[in-house]
């Protein structure tokens, strides 16, 4: 290929802002602590930052119901803090994207206060607005997605929960005031934007009912509840039935070539990156997002080799279809998904699989996106005290169970807890400290600290020992960045048809590499004298050596092994 865009060559690090770092001991992170961790990251290895909402907001979404799209959340810092974090990644040779939320605001953003005074206030078409619901579309976080404003007399919609009225991007005003957000951050520097829920941006216009015979709230449980295929398969289906006309209208494909105009007209090649899995959104390869996240590879309850085989399958001959060839863009885990040791492990092998899922993101072809804490193993804390979440996705669902379906308040706690994303957003554990190191003692953090920080989950702790995570991540970071067929090299299966290992080639004209991954609990002697050598040099292996005979390749348990052909 030529040259290599940043974002081609990029190993992103998402940040979730209030969990990450506590620089001013309130027990919410803040812009001061992510400033002085920023040599933690860059000792890490990674080379782009993802940052979640840092913008002012009430809260409701956990920073996804904006208030204010050009300033900091007072709790965070200033914009002077943030800008001195820019300079510090950008000087450290690390990118940042942002957060872009487009499909909504806050209930309390001044634009919308405005719209629902009156009906004829000049921001009065700003969001969707009707005398009557026209449908049954529900909210996919707390039931119907109409809501009276008895200000104006009507009814708001709103896709997400009803403190995020949907803006009404079919009305020019509300572009042009979102475009001047937009370069108010690229002005500042920023390198790029990360788009939130994109495909809610324009619904059907014609407003379709949907056909789903339950509530959004028989729909949770009956979901929760679904123990055989045709009972999931069912609630899958339900599910998309009853937002497929709230998702992807007319309009989206035009909204995203504006936005890649405007980050088009700056220097340093920013960047987009869509919360969505279809490919359709990089339009001709050149003129709409820059990626779209490989979620496909997630969708499982367990990674198998002949999972990741077919998904790279369809996922690549798909981007090569592009009028100008896109490119991949991998992640197993995020802020909205369970930690990957809960949802990937087996209980037994966790921390093997954990090295094991890594060199497997770490090898394949495009840019791969981790999530803050997995690299020193963190785990969900189901939290079963419904005064103690703060996700109020989970606070509704619970007071669904109990007062609508009148499931028993603890067993409704426990539900809640499991669903609730907050497991997953639990304070960065850094030192065997109380909360973790995160804030200091007496101080309350904004929620739990897992508490197995105590038992080696923590950043001290695994610093000082070479064989841990945190370790093992830094070096397989190393290993892709100086491996240049692993940054830019093609994809080759090989050995198609094995069911407890994946093989595969990166290769570009001046190197050629082979990838092995033994996803079983039994060792494997394998065979690859058909690729045409006798040997290769190992730049990666979980078992010592530095030559490897190509007739003899042996991977222990979940073993890894990268060599040059």
């Amino acid at each position: 290929m030529s040259q290599p865009k940043w974002w081609q060559t990029a190993i992103f690090y998402q940040i979730y802002p209030r969990s990450f770092a506590d620089g001013n001991s309130d027990g919410i992170g803040d812009f001061k602590g992510m400033i002085e961790k920023l040599d933690y990251l860059q000792a890490l290895g990674v080379t782009g930052l993802w940052l979640s909402p840092h913008f002012p907001s009430p809260l409701w979404d956990c920073g996804y119901d904006i208030s204010d799209y050009e300033a900091v959340a007072p709790e965070y810092g200033s914009l002077e803090n943030f800008a001195r974090f820019l300079e510090g990644a950008h000087a450290r040779g690390m990118k940042v994207i942002l957060d872009l939320v487009l499909n909504h605001t806050s209930d309390q953003h001044s634009w919308f206060l405005e719209s629902k005074s009156s009906r004829d206030n000049p921001k009065a078409d700003w969001y969707v607005w009707a005398d009557t619901p026209p449908n049954n579309w529900q909210s996919c976080f707390d039931g119907p997605a109409w809501t009276y404003a008895p200000e104006r007399g009507q009814y708001y919609y709103h896709y997400f929960m009803k403190q995020q009225p949907d803006l009404n991007w079919r009305n020019p005003q509300v572009k042009a005031a979102m475009w001047k957000a937009v370069r108010f951050w690229l002005d500042l520097g920023v390198d790029g934007f990360r788009l939130d829920a994109l495909g809610t941006i324009y619904e059907d216009p014609a407003m379709t009912p949907h056909s789903v015979p339950m509530t959004l709230t028989e729909l949770r449980h009956f979901s929760d509840n679904a123990k055989t295929p045709k009972e999931r398969k069912l609630a899958e289906k339900y599910w998309f039935d009853m937002f497929k006309h709230q998702w992807g209208g007319p309009g989206l494909h035009d909204l995203m070539k504006e936005l890649r105009a405007i980050l088009d007209e700056y220097p340093g090649d920013r960047m987009l990156v869509g919360e969505d899995d279809n490919i359709d959104y990089m339009g001709n390869g050149d003129d709409e997002l820059h990626l779209v996240f490989n979620f496909p590879l997630m969708r499982t309850d367990r990674l198998t080799p002949d999972w990741a085989r077919r998904n790279q399958a369809e996922r690549l001959s798909r981007l090569d279809t592009l009028q100008t060839r896109g490119w991949p863009c991998n992640t197993l885990g995020n802020h909205d998904s369970p930690r990957l040791l809960n949802r990937y492990g087996d209980g037994v092998h966790n921390l093997q699989m954990a090295r094991l899922h890594l060199a497997l993101l770490l090898t394949l072809r495009g840019t791969p996106f981790l999530y803050n804490g997995e690299e020193i193993g963190m785990t969900d804390l189901i939290i079963t005290d419904p005064s103690q979440l703060r996700d109020t996705m989970a606070t509704w669902y619970y007071e669904s169970l109990v007062n609508e379906l009148k499931i028993e308040p603890a067993e409704a706690a426990l539900r809640a807890g499991t669903m609730s994303r907050d497991k997953n957003r639990t304070p960065m554990q850094w030192q065997n400290a109380p909360n973790g190191g995160f804030c200091p003692p007496g101080v309350t953090p904004w929620l739990p600290v897992n508490p197995n920080y105590a038992v080696g989950v923590n950043v001290a702790d695994q610093e000082t020992d070479p064989d841990s995570l945190l370790n093992f991540y830094r070096r397989m970071i190393r290993v892709r960045k100086e491996t240049p067929a692993l940054v830019a090299g093609e994809y080759k299966p090989i050995h198609e048809k094995a069911s407890k290992y994946l093989a595969f080639l990166r290769f570009t004209p001046e190197q050629t590499v082979l990838v092995a991954l033994n996803f079983s609990v039994k060792p494997k002697r394998l065979d690859f004298s058909d690729l045409g050598a006798t040997s290769a040099q190992v730049i990666f292996s979980s078992a010592e050596r530095t030559e490897l005979p190509l007739t003899k390749a042996d991977l222990e348990p979940f073993g890894i092994l990268i060599a040059t052909l």
